[in-house]
């Protein structure tokens, strides 16, 4: 970085109920994304586990907890399961694109019919229009939006969406920062896994090294669905390091203990199958 850049400001929220612990709280230390440097800031805290919300970047910074692990997917390594291989051959015929970060009626209609079925009474079903514009617009980096349409009935129509990810592209890779799909659509079952396997395609195909999926959340059911993509790496105290057989053992038996907690707001990539 040049001369010019300077070190940024950090502030810490105050303490809120754990969206996905119960009984636990929750605070975030973040700081402000603006400038001509706003993209390396990015990049540099993405990779010690920052996550980006609008202009906006933040981590858990909880005194009491440390659930909230920092995890990306091993793009170039990744070898897909029988049941992904399946997943990808049922959907290899909608049409994607990555489109310039500007909201649409379109996507917001089927966010709100997400939020209904996936989160009823989370925060977010009290977004507007506008809200969503400002989650989708407002960002200071390299972002877009990924359409997943079925495909069109006639020629030179468009076909209906079904999907979308809003999506930075960080220099050595993808950061996924929010999902949603149509959850009734019952012949495209995994819709949400379908999403973040073409992102997988998607960095392999532009040469770069991970595909982040935000944080894990031990003996939380709705983190459990990110084990499933290997290799996977977790950030520590000592920095990235791979899942281990006895990681995902672990991971396993604390989720098949877990009690849920209520959805929450919008904090990380949550994609919940």
């Amino acid at each position: 970085m040049s001369a010019a850049f300077r070190f940024p400001r950090f502030f810490m929220t105050n303490a809120s109920p754990c969206p996905y612990l119960p009984g636990r709280t929750e605070r975030k230390v973040f700081t402000e994304l603006t400038g001509q440097h706003a993209s390396e800031l990015n990049d540099a805290l993405g990779r010690i586990g920052f996550r980006r919300s609008q202009n906006v970047a933040y981590r858990p910074s909880c005194s009491d907890c440390s659930a909230c692990v920092s995890v990306r997917i091993v793009a170039e390594e990744f070898k897909p399961n029988a049941t992904q291989r399946k997943l990808m051959r049922r959907n290899e015929d909608l049409v994607s694109s990555a489109c310039k970060p500007w909201s649409t009626s379109e996507q917001f209609t089927l966010l709100q019919k997400y939020l209904a079925v996936r989160h009823p009474g989370g925060g977010m079903t009290e977004m507007d229009d506008v809200d969503y514009a400002d989650m989708v617009e407002q960002t200071p980096v390299d972002t877009y939006v990924v359409e997943y349409r079925l495909p069109p009935e006639h020629p030179g129509d468009q076909g209906r969406l079904v999907g979308a990810c809003l999506s930075d592209r960080q220099a050595d890779g993808l950061s996924m920062i929010y999902s949603f799909y149509d959850p009734a659509l019952e012949d495209r079952q995994g819709l949400g896994s379908y999403i973040i396997l073409d992102h997988v395609m998607r960095a392999r195909k532009a040469g770069l090294p991970y595909v982040y999926l935000g944080y894990w959340v031990e003996g939380s059911q709705r983190m459990a669905y990110k084990v499933r993509y290997k290799p996977l790496e977790k950030l520590g105290r000592d920095g990235w390091s791979r899942f281990d057989t006895a990681d995902l053992e672990k991971a396993a038996r604390s989720v098949e203990s877990a009690v849920d907690a209520p959805a929450g707001r919008l904090r990380d990539n949550v994609i919940l199958k």
